[in-house]
């Protein structure tokens, strides 16, 4: 039997512990018993209470006696076990009594759940459909069905006050229907409650568990792991509880006496308060739940899970144990007023490592050491016994390591030094005193924290990388900040101050404490007048630079000696002199007449006189060298062509010879 503590509130989980095969003869396990603590310390309430791989519903009947489990949706419709309904995968609806099963039925299509009205006799059936099958057992027929909005329907209550039906849907909506009259007298939206303004929302909520609480409450739960607490009076939940998991609800139940919901999803069990949802206490079993049972007017819990075993836990707090199992109150009482010190605390656990260091290698295999994961459980005072025998100044070291410590704390009481980074240190100095500024300015006010760029890592390469200093010599930077000469004179200074104490408190181990120049507090702000004076001053130190820089350019050009420079001609040109240049002035300078005459000699132009009395006269163009050449290649293969080229006159074929083509 294992014991955990939340909040104060003991669970004693009755399942845990080691189970003895079923294989196993009588004789070997009574042998078994006597040897063996843990099988000794095992406490079995139900005998066999486990399915063959896994289990999905618990339910108790109402005398008490029976607890049911199965991997599929039933319902025990009787005091006893005597009727029962189960709704199967394949659409089938079974009735079983107390010899077998009675008798067999098929809805239209798949089901989720169903609920039993008492007063009619029918039983609501909800699934992957928008109706709502009602079969009527004392007819032994289907009435007519609920129609919904929604696509499909995932779970249904009815309330046992006052007979009010509910379904949740896939679209997160609960609908509330009167079995009297068969009119829908309410729609909740949960969807829209559910969502909070801290949470992203990934997918829409769809309603996976549904449970009412006397005739006034419902509680709501969602595939997105919130539970909505509902009085049927508003549409407005209660209280909005999260299990921070963001799995499905798989079951809610309620404990009126303590005025707890007991919700569950797959990976945790919370108790809560249903007035202020503080929590009361939790439990995280080893195997995912599929579903919760409280026994009644007790502190008893049953969980189904994912394994073959289902497990039993009981909670003093909530009630007392049942009857068929009294003898729990006392036991619990016992283990309370003598609590047992656990095995392990008189022991010290060691790895190989610490053996060597301790010089007890030697021990490995005998009793003295126990063999456990990755190392050994040793007797603590042979433990001490030793180690004080390998390092007899072990107290000194202790004192100097609590001497250290109240250094250091002493040390974060005083004034911090501020560590400035390599690169861009005035900027960075920069930066902090306008924090600091802004920290002043907002205090006493409610105002929202600016972000600073020291702290970004985003920007943290402007403060590591040397290729992101700012150079503060360029003159767009000190035309831009006229007075960033002065106000980096102060911080100058203040870099100087801060590298020495940086350098005093690596040299000594104590820093002494000094008094703080007020060199900085003297200086007082420049007025519009100073800002005035220092942009002249540092236009007038920008043209007397420009000068420089001029007057150094001359002094090269001086110096500078001309040598004649020599091109090659590429290959296939003709080097022509300055004298076509001069001729081609000179035809320039001519008479439109005179540069005719000159055309006709050449060949490039020719006049004639028309029979209507005219002149018509024609230019040649004077082709480039390249249209020459290219022009000679085209006629060369033209030529060449006309040699190959073979005649086809032999392919003609005679009169009469050829048949025709079809």
């Amino acid at each position: 039997m294992q014991v955990s503590s939340l909040n104060e509130v003991k669970i004693y989980s009755l399942s845990a512990g080691r189970s003895l095969p079923e294989w196993l003869s009588d004789r070997k396990k009574r042998a078994l018993q006597k040897r063996d603590v843990d099988i000794q310390r095992r406490i079995e309430l139900i005998q066999d209470f486990d399915m063959p791989t896994v289990s999905t519903n618990l339910k108790v009947s109402r005398d008490g006696q029976y607890i049911m489990a199965a991997v599929i949706t039933f319902d025990i419709l009787s005091d006893d076990y005597s009727k029962i309904v189960f709704l199967l995968c394949d659409r089938y609806v079974e009735f079983h009594s107390q010899h077998g099963r009675y008798y067999r039925t098929r809805i239209p299509k798949f089901g989720r759940d169903f609920s039993y009205h008492y007063p009619s006799c029918d039983l609501y059936f909800v699934g992957a459909s928008s109706e709502v099958y009602r079969l009527n057992l004392e007819q032994g027929r289907y009435l007519n069905s609920l129609q919904t909005d929604a696509s499909e329907n995932h779970v249904c209550d009815i309330n046992s006050a006052h007979g009010l039906f509910a379904t949740g849907t896939i679209e997160g909506k609960v609908e509330c229907w009167d079995p009297r009259t068969r009119n829908r007298v309410g729609v909740l939206d949960c969807a829209l409650s559910s969502t909070m303004a801290d949470k992203e929302v990934d997918r829409l909520p769809s309603i996976s568990a549904l449970k009412f609480d006397g005739a006034l409450n419902m509680a709501v739960g969602t595939s997105t792991g919130q539970i909505l607490f509902y009085d049927l009076r508003s549409s407005n939940p209660l209280i909005v509880k999260d299990h921070q998991y963001g799995l499905p609800i798989k079951s809610i139940q309620f404990h009126d006496a303590l005025d707890l919901v007991i919700s569950a999803d797959s990976r945790i069990i919370k108790f809560w308060n249903k007035d202020t949802g503080k929590i009361f206490t939790s439990m995280e079993p080893e195997h995912d739940i599929n579903d919760v049972c409280i026994y009644p007017n007790s502190g008893m819990l049953f969980t189904a899970n994912e394994a073959p075993k289902m497990n039993i836990y009981y909670i003093p707090v909530l009630g007392p144990a049942p009857k068929w199992c009294s003898f729990l109150d006392s036991l619990t009482e016992e283990l309370e007023e003598n609590p047992e010190t656990t095995v392990y605390d008189d022991y010290k656990f060691v790895t190989r490592k610490d053996l060597e260091n301790l010089g007890l290698t030697h021990l490995i295999g005998s009793p003295l050491l126990r063999a456990y994961m990755h190392g050994f459980f040793m007797d603590i005072r042979l433990y001490h016994k030793v180690k004080t025998m390998v390092n007899p100044f072990a107290y000194e070291e202790y004192r100097k390591e609590k001497i250290r410590q109240k250094i250091e704390e002493a040390r974060v009481q005083r004034v911090q030094l501020k560590k400035l980074p390599k690169v861009n240190k005035e900027l960075a100095l920069k930066l902090i005193e306008e924090g600091e500024e802004d920290l002043q300015n907002r205090r006493g006010k409610k105002q929202k924290k600016t972000p600073n760029i020291l702290t970004d890592d985003r920007f943290k390469v402007m403060f590591e990388n040397p290729d992101f200093q700012v150079d503060e010599k360029s003159e767009e930077f000190r035309l831009l900040n006229p007075l960033v000469s002065k106000i980096s004179e102060k911080r100058k200074k203040k870099l100087v101050m801060l590298e020495q104490q940086e350098t005093l408190r690596e040299e000594e181990e104590e820093e002494q404490e000094g008094k703080p120049s007020d060199a900085e507090s003297s200086e007082t702000s420049d007025d519009e007048k100073g800002w005035v004076e220092e942009v002249r001053k540092q236009r007038r130190l920008l043209h007397q630079e420009e000068k420089v820089k001029r007057q150094e350019r001359l002094k090269e050009d001086r110096q500078t000696v001309l040598k004649p420079q020599f091109f090659e001609i590429k290959a296939g040109e003709e080097f022509r002199s300055f004298k076509d240049t001069a001729q081609r002035q000179k035809l320039m300078k001519k008479t439109l007449g005179d540069r005719l005459q000159l055309e006709e000699k050449v060949g490039a132009l020719s006049v004639h006189d028309t029979i209507v009395g005219s002149k018509q006269a024609t230019f040649k163009l004077k082709k480039s060298e390249q249209q020459q050449k290219q022009q000679e290649a085209e006629k060369h293969h033209h030529q060449e062509r006309r040699k190959l080229r073979r005649s086809a006159s032999h392919l003609k074929s005679k009169k009469g010879r050829g048949r025709p083509f079809h």
